[in-house]
């Protein structure tokens, strides 16, 4: 039993129906052509590695097609609104069904309940399908497109901070106090961000706590002496697991994994500013397509005879994509510190329902 909120069963399923067909249609438009304008622009660096054909470019299809459906399904969900409340308003069935006693909101009602449903499936897709999808493409993107390295324990070119001094790694081999440094260089900095001491070693081991270099070559710039010393103890605050902190992707995992992600970078003295708001947005993103029919309300409602059928489509088109340009900004700002994250996240959310509410009972109710 459907409650007063929503019209008859009959009305609610045919409004659903058309909405969901509309929202597939435009979705499955726009990304096979911006799944041909992307493959054609990166099929020369995937066929450039030896050995990559026809097989490799599929592959590459299938990793950015999850990644082309996330991001373009909210715009779908806009314009898919536009599409059917235009032909709507255009055939006088949002007259016969203002004239049997609807209310603007109960014409909506079966379009927004649709999206939430979609929003539902969104977040499911994107926590499944769509962060392993970008990190396999990313792996694979930094490997020039030929084979993927397995070894995950050993990684290159780490940069640490101990306070205000910086340890610069070559490569790192093994796992926790076993691990073993090579190439390591430290650079003892004073409050002022100043060197005043330059250390550089082919090997560093875990001391408990700190790091022991091994004929390290140190050189003090006060005094422009340089000496080679057999043994000693740096970088006092970082810890093995420290190591292994690596940058993390948002993009490419999900809720849980980037929960712990954030922890250990936090425990680690590691601003998380960046990813707070992205961990909040993945939440925040899909329910982005429970806005649209919201936003693109406007082109449903007015007489067709009028003459500002397209002027009212070219006004919802221009509130959706104004909510993303705000949603980005705002992540933008939440990123170096501008917004705290929950307000980076949630803040263009909230703004845009409040104004599409606000557009709808003035023009509408």
């Amino acid at each position: 039993m459907l409650l007063d909120f929503f019209p008859s069963r009959t009305i609610t399923w045919y409004l659903a129906k058309t909405f969901i067909v509309r929202i597939l249609a435009v979705l499955l438009m726009l990304v096979l052509v911006l799944q041909m304008l992307d493959l054609l622009s990166q099929s020369g660096k995937i066929l450039a590695h030896p050995g990559n054909g026809q097989a490799e470019l599929l592959r590459y299809v299938g990793l950015r097609l999850p990644q082309l459906v996330a991001k373009f399904l909210p715009y779908s969900v806009l314009l898919a609104t536009i599409l059917t409340l235009s032909g709507f308003s255009q055939n006088s069935e949002v007259v016969a069904m203002k004239a049997a006693g609807l209310s603007a909101h109960q014409i909506l009602a079966p379009l927004i309940l649709t999206a939430v449903v979609i929003a539902g499936v969104s977040f499911a897709f994107n926590e499944r399908v769509v962060t392993r999808s970008t990190a396999s493409l990313k792996a694979w993107d930094e490997a020039k497109f030929g084979p993927i390295p397995e070894d995950k324990a050993r990684r290159a070119n780490v940069y640490l901070n101990d306070r205000n001094d910086v340890m610069l790694i070559g490569r790192i081999e093994g796992r926790g106090p076993g691990a073993v440094l090579h190439e390591v260089s430290f650079y003892e900095r004073d409050a002022a961000g100043r060197m005043t001491r330059e250390y550089r070693a082919p090997l560093a081991r875990y001391a408990a706590p700190g790091w022991r270099l091994e004929n390290a070559r140190q050189f003090d710039v006060s005094s422009v002496a340089a000496a080679i010393i057999p043994a000693v103890v740096i970088a006092r605050g970082v810890t093995p697991e420290q190591l292994f902190i690596r940058r993390v992707d948002p993009d490419a995992q999900p809720l849980p994994e980037l929960s712990r992600s954030i922890a250990a970078l936090s425990a680690a003295g590691r601003r998380t500013a960046e990813l707070d708001g992205k961990w909040w947005h993945k939440i925040s993103g899909p329910l982005a397509a429970v806005l649209m029919p919201l936003l693109g309300a406007v082109a449903g409602f007015g007489l067709a005879r009028s003459g500002q059928m397209l002027a009212r489509a070219v006004i919802g088109m221009a509130l959706g994509f104004a909510y993303f340009v705000v949603e980005n900004t705002a992540l933008a700002m939440g990123g170096f510190g501008g917004y705290p994250p929950l307000i980076a996240a949630w803040g263009p959310f909230v703004l845009f329902l409040l104004l599409g509410e606000t557009v709808l009972i003035r023009t509408e109710e």
